[in-house]
């Protein structure tokens, strides 16, 4: 059965929010040494965007950091990173300018808002690095929940992950390529194709 065949019109109004996106955003994803636990927010050591334009990919950037943190074993099992390699990225400050010049003014998506953004804030606050000037955030997997469970797609309680939308929506899984690996460019492109499916779920 084809995605079209099983569109439900009043279904679909549940992603207004993505019908409503505006032509112009950025798509964000980061990788990091680990998790948020007892000793605070785990380092950040890539942060990759996608600029869409009209639902087209124009602009990629992907800007590697020194973490303040040791990468975690089980985190380096996901990105791919090895724990020494880490160690001789730039240090935070040193391609900043890049990110705010591609996101100031911009509104930034973000598959797991709850975590990336608050893991970019910590990292500006540690390194005191420009405030982005941005019009704001969207989650797109809380944007994506209520439609996603109303027709029986799995979700946590977070909404339905970056991996599941992908499958269900036929989108190149970009992951799976790279063995699985999760790189942030590469998931902020995978992102933005699964939000192009959604804005087109009508």
């Amino acid at each position: 059965m084809s995605l079209k065949s099983t569109v439900n019109p009043s279904l679909a109004a549940l992603l207004w929010p993505f019908h409503n996106l505006p032509n112009d955003y950025i798509v964000v994803d980061t990788e990091s040494t680990g998790l948020f636990d007892e000793e605070g927010a785990p380092g950040l050591i890539s942060f990759g965007a996608a600029r869409v334009k009209n639902g087209k990919v124009e602009e990629i950037l992907e800007v590697k950091s020194r973490p303040h943190r040791a990468l975690k074993k089980e985190a380096s099992l996901i990105n791919g990173f090895d724990i020494d390699e880490v160690k001789a990225f730039p240090l935070p400050i040193e391609r900043w300018a890049q990110v705010e010049a591609l996101v100031n003014g911009q509104l930034l998506v973000m598959h797991n808002a709850a975590f990336d953004w608050r893991l970019i804030q910590d990292h500006i606050q540690r390194y005191q690095l420009a405030p982005l000037n941005i019009t704001g955030v969207f989650c797109s997997q809380r944007a994506a929940q209520p439609w996603a469970e109303s027709i029986g797609i799995k979700c946590s309680s977070r909404g339905p992950s970056l991996d599941t939308l992908t499958e269900y929506l036929a989108v190149e899984n970009l992951r799976a390529k790279q063995g699985n690996i999760h790189h942030a460019s590469d998931d902020a492109i995978q992102t933005a194709a699964v939000i192009n499916k959604l804005v087109a779920y009508r």
